[in-house]
C-alpha cells in the first residue's frame, strides 16, 4: 500500500468518493491499511459518517479540506474513512466505543485505534482549532505514553466484549398481557400535546407507529389508535414533512416538528410510509392517504435510480442546510403574485420573522386549506419554483436492506392505495436486488451504478429482504419470491444466529471480517434491529410453506422473540419492532386463505383490505398454496379460511362475515 496518497476515488461509497480530493490521506479499512498503521508504528485516525450528514460536511470543510490539518493527520496517523451505511458492522463497534468513553454517539464519528484495531479515543465533531490540539496530543500521549494507551485500549476493548455478552435469559412469556404492558409504558412517554415520544430532538417513531396500529387492531381499544393519529397527524402537518413534494425528513431539531435536519433517507420514508399506509387502510383518514400517497411518489420521484432506490438526500445545498425547502413572504410573492402569496404564507406558517435561518420558514400546513384547487395550483408554482434552486446531493448507493424495506412498504401501499403501479414497482425494485446484489450463494451490502460493492450484507439485509419478498409472494402468488426468500432465512439462520444460544442473532456472518466484537444490536436504532426483521421473516414464512420447514421456522420465531422479550418488558420504546412482530405472534399470527379463481376476487382483496398488521393472506384455488391445501370455493363462491395458529374458523363467503372474523370494520 502506498503510503502519501488519498485512495478514496475508487470507492464504491458517494460519501468516500466526496473525500476523494481531501489532502487528508485517506485510505478505506482494509486488512492492509491495519497493517501500514503497525509498520509505521503509528495510531489510527477513524472517521465515519455518511453523504447525508450535515456535520460531517462542516468538519469536511474546516478540516479534512484544510492543509495544515493534513499535514498533521498525514505525519503522526494511518487515516481511513468508513461508510456507516457500506459497513454498519464498523459503525456499530467504534459508535458503542464512542457512547462508552463520552455518554453520546453522532456523526462524524471520530475515532483514535491502535494498529490491530482497538479504540483508545473517541468523540464525533470537533472544530478545526479544537482538532488539530487533539492530534497533537494524541499523537504526544501515543508516542511518549504507549503504556497507558495499551490499558485504556484493553478496558474499551473488554467493555465492548461485556456489551456485546447479549441480553439476560428468563424474559417473560410472549402473550398478550406483555404486549399490554410495552404499549402502556410507551403512551407514558407520549407527548400528547404536540405528538411524539419524548423531547427534542424528536425522530419519527415508524416501527412504534406500525406496532400500535397492530395493538388497537388486536385490542380494539381506541387510545393507542389516538396516539398513532396525534404523532401521524403532527409529523404530516410539520416542517418535518416535506408539503410541497411528499416525503419526511431525517428528525425535528424542536419538539413541534418545525424544523427538521433535512436530509431525507430511504429507510425513514420506506418505514414511515408502510406506517402511513397502514393507518390509512384502517380508518380511511385522508391525511394518512395522502401521505401515504405522496410519499410512495417521493420514493419513485426522487430516489429512484432505474428500478432500485438510492439512499438519502443531502441536507445540504450549495454548503447550506435546508436552502432548498424554505421560503419568505417575500419570495412566496415573487413567485405566485400578492393574492396567492399572502394566501400561501398564512396557509404554509411562513411569517416576517421565519421559523428557520435569516428570517426564513420551513413549510408546515397547520390545517387543511380552504380552497383544495387553490392549493394544489399554489403546490405546483412553489415545487416547480423550487426546482429551479441548487438541490441536495443524492447519495446513490443502493443499500439491500432499505430497498427490502421499501419492497415491502409500497407492496403494502399499493393495497391500502388500491394503486397497482405501486406493487409494479416493489416487485421491479425486488428483481433488480435480487439479480444485482446475489454474487454467487452470498447476498452484499450495497451497489452504486449498477456495480456492486465488496461489503458482505448483514442481518437486516437478508431479513429486510426476505419480508419484502415474502409480501410479494403474498400479493402475485409468484412461488420464485417464496423460493427466494427461504434462501434468504436458510442462509442467515445457518450463519447469522448464536448456536450457543437459541434466539439470539448476530449482525454479522459467522466467516465476516473479524472485528473487535461481534455485533449484536438487538434494539431498534434508525431502523429497526437485524433480529427483529429476522424473527418478522421467520414468523411470517413459517405459515407459508408446510411440513418440517414450516415446524423450524415457527420455532425460530418462537425462540427470538422469548429471547427478546426483556426488551419488551424494560425497554419498549427501543423495541418497537420487536412489538409489531409479538402483536403478530400472539394472535397466531392471523392467516386468511382465500380459495378462488383469480387475483380479482372482490374476496381476496376484501382480505388484504381488512387484515391486521402481520396477517398472511394468500389467495387462489384449491392447493395452489399450504394454506390452501384442500380448501375449495363453497356452493360456487370464493371462501375465506380465517386461523389462529393453527386453528381455522369455518369459511366465510361476504366481506362483512370475513371483517367480523378479524375483528375489523368494512
Amino acid at each position: 500500500m502506498s503510503q502519501g496518497a488519498n485512495a478514496l476515488a475508487g470507492a464504491t461509497s458517494p460519501y468516500l468518493r466526496q473525500h476523494a480530493d481531501n489532502p487528508v490521506h485517506w485510505q478505506q479499512w482494509s486488512a492492509d491499511a491495519l497493517a501500514e498503521a503497525a509498520r509505521r508504528d503509528v495510531p489510527i485516525l477513524l472517521s465515519i459518517g455518511y453523504a447525508a450528514c450535515h456535520w460531517c460536511h462542516v468538519m469536511a470543510h474546516e478540516s479534512f479540506e484544510d492543509a495544515e490539518v493534513a499535514a498533521a493527520a498525514n505525519a503522526d496517523f494511518v487515516c481511513i474513512k468508513v461508510d456507516r451505511e457500506e459497513r454498519p458492522d464498523l459503525d456499530a463497534v467504534y459508535m458503542n466505543a464512542t457512547v462508552a468513553m463520552t455518554g453520546q454517539g453522532g456523526w462524524p464519528m471520530t475515532c483514535f485505534l491502535t494498529p490491530d484495531g482497538r479504540p483508545f479515543f473517541c468523540g464525533t465533531y470537533y472544530p478545526k482549532a479544537q482538532f488539530l490540539q487533539l492530534l497533537a496530543a494524541v499523537a504526544e500521549t501515543w508516542r511518549l505514553q504507549r503504556a497507558d494507551v495499551e490499558q485504556a485500549s484493553d478496558q474499551v476493548a473488554g467493555e465492548l466484549r461485556r456489551m456485546a455478552a447479549g441480553l439476560p435469559g428468563g424474559g417473560p412469556e410472549i402473550e398478550p398481557s406483555l404486549c399490554d404492558r410495552a404499549v402502556a409504558a410507551i403512551l407514558g412517554d407520549e407527548d400528547t400535546r404536540r405528538g411524539g415520544f419524548g423531547s427534542a430532538p424528536k425522530f419519527p417513531p415508524s416501527a412504534l407507529l406500525e406496532a400500535l396500529l397492530r395493538t388497537h387492531e388486536r385490542t380494539r381499544s381506541p387510545v393507542p389508535l389516538a396516539a398513532v393519529e396525534r404523532t401521524g397527524a403532527a409529523m404530516a402537518r410539520g416542517g418535518i414533512y416535506d408539503q410541497l413534494a411528499g416525503g419526511f425528513a431525517r428528525y425535528s431539531v424542536d419538539a413541534d416538528w418545525v424544523v427538521p435536519h433535512f436530509e431525507k433517507m430511504l429507510y425513514d420514508n420506506a418505514l414511515l410510509l408502510r406506517a402511513y399506509a397502514h393507518w390509512a387502510r384502517r380508518t380511511g383518514d385522508p391525511l394518512a392517504r395522502r401521505v401515504a400517497a405522496q410519499t410512495a411518489a417521493f420514493l419513485i420521484n426522487d430516489l429512484a435510480d432505474g428500478e432500485m432506490f438510492t439512499s438519502s438526500l443531502d441536507a445540504d445545498a450549495a454548503g447550506s442546510e435546508g436552502s432548498t425547502y424554505v421560503w419568505t413572504p417575500a419570495q412566496l410573492r415573487e413567485v405566485l403574485g400578492a393574492d396567492d402569496g399572502d394566501w400561501a404564507a398564512r396557509v404554509f406558517a411562513v411569517t416576517e420573522r421565519g421559523t428557520f435561518e435569516h428570517g426564513a420558514s420551513v413549510l408546515q400546513l397547520p390545517a387543511e386549506p380552504d380552497d383544495a384547487e387553490r392549493f394544489e395550483r399554489v403546490r405546483a408554482a412553489l415545487l416547480a419554483a423550487r426546482a429551479s434552486r441548487v438541490q441536495p446531493a443524492r447519495d446513490d448507493k443502493v443499500v439491500t436492506a432499505w430497498n427490502g424495506l421499501a419492497i415491502t412498504a409500497l407492496a403494502e401501499a399499493s393495497v391500502a392505495l388500491d394503486d397497482s403501479s405501486l406493487l409494479d414497482a416493489a416487485v421491479r425494485c425486488a428483481e433488480m436486488i435480487v439479480d444485482l446484489h446475489f454474487v454467487g450463494e452470498r447476498l452484499r451490502r450495497a451497489s452504486l451504478g449498477g456495480v456492486v460493492g465488496d461489503s458482505a450484507a448483514t442481518l437486516e439485509d437478508y431479513a429486510a429482504l426476505a419480508t419484502g419478498l415474502l409480501t410479494l409472494y403474498q400479493l402475485t402468488s409468484d412461488a420464485s419470491w417464496l423460493a427466494t426468500a427461504a434462501e434468504l432465512v436458510g442462509f442467515a439462520q445457518a450463519h447469522f444466529s448464536d448456536p450457543d444460544r437459541p434466539g439470539r442473532w448476530f449482525d454479522t456472518a459467522d466467516d465476516a471480517e473479524r472485528l473487535m466484537v461481534r455485533p449484536a444490536d438487538p434494539l431498534d436504532g434508525a431502523t429497526p434491529s437485524g433480529a427483529a426483521l429476522i424473527a418478522e421473516a421467520l414468523l411470517t414464512i413459517a405459515h407459508l410453506v408446510d411440513g418440517e420447514w414450516a415446524a423450524r421456522y415457527g420455532e425460530a420465531a418462537a425462540q427470538a422473540l422469548l429471547a427478546h422479550s426483556p426488551l419488551l418488558d424494560k425497554a419498549p420504546r427501543s423495541a418497537g419492532h420487536w412489538l409489531a412482530v409479538a402483536e403478530a405472534a400472539v394472535r397466531g399470527p392471523l392467516q386468511v386463505a382465500v380459495a378462488c379463481d383469480g387475483a380479482e376476487s372482490p374476496l381476496l382483496a376484501a382480505a388484504r383490505r381488512l387484515a391486521p398488521g402481520g396477517t398472511v393472506v394468500v389467495g387462489g384455488p384449491m392447493d395452489s398454496a399450504p394454506l390452501l391445501a384442500g380448501r375449495d370455493r363453497v356452493r360456487g363462491a370464493d371462501a375465506a379460511y380465517v386461523c389462529r395458529g393453527r386453528v381455522c374458523d369455518l369459511p366465510v363467503t361476504g366481506a362483512e362475515d370475513l371483517a367480523d372474523a378479524l375483528g375489523a370494520s368494512v
